[in-house]
């Protein structure tokens, strides 16, 4: 399945059907992600909930911490 995903062209696996499973496949640990699917912001409550189709855009913005 081909994605957008940050502005960059991916393809992911087929397996792959929510935005949950997607966080999951690029290994993403930390607990503020911010996720844009198909110019939509999403509650972390629906990224189990909301499949990912091919030709989908997707963000995925994490916040990190320094000093």
């Amino acid at each position: 399945m081909n994605l957008r995903v940050n502005g960059d062209l991916i393809t992911v696996p087929e397996e792959i059907k929510t935005i949950t499973e997607l966080i999951k496949h690029f290994q993403i640990q930390n607990p503020v992600v911010i996720v844009e699917h198909n110019h939509m912001i999403l509650e972390k409550e629906e990224h189990a909930k909301v499949k990912v189709s091919d030709g989908d855009t997707i963000e995925l913005v994490q916040f990190v911490g320094g000093g």
